[in-house]
């Protein structure tokens, strides 16, 4: 086979490796957060790591508000869950699916902590329902 015969499908294989580089950058940059999600940055900062962005109605599609409020321990309240990276990695809230088998585990800390610096903790678009009280 001549070198004229395997430019198309080297060039091909070009292409494809710099997609390929383009869309894991993409995904290792710091996020915004979009509406409904839950920002946690009571210490990450603090700790030299990036803000946590939880999507909240990504989780919610999947799952009813019981399993993580009532079966993992997560209260109802924005910034009254004092969670640790001790505590997931001990499978307590997150870590209860977080662990490797459910879901990704602990280690891979920038799919989690994706948020930009200086990202304030809360819920953004809003803490107020349509329903009786504030979440």
């Amino acid at each position: 086979m001549s070198d004229f015969d395997t430019r198309p499908r080297r060039t091909l294989m070009h292409l494809l490796t710099a997609l390929v580089a383009l869309w894991l950058a993409l995904l290792s940059l710091p996020s915004h957060a979009e509406y409904a999600d839950v920002v946690l940055n009571r210490r990450a900062e603090k700790e030299g790591v990036r803000p946590v962005v939880f999507p909240h109605w990504f989780h919610r599609m999947r799952f009813r508000c019981k399993v993580c409020h009532s079966e993992l321990g997560f209260k109802m309240r924005a910034g009254s869950n004092d969670v640790t990276m001790a505590d997931i990695i001990d499978g307590k809230f997150c870590g209860m699916c977080h662990n490797d088998q459910i879901a990704w585990g602990a280690a891979n800390c920038d799919l989690c902590h994706s948020g930009k610096k200086g990202l304030p903790s809360g819920i953004y678009g809003g803490s107020s329902t349509t329903g009786p009280g504030k979440w």
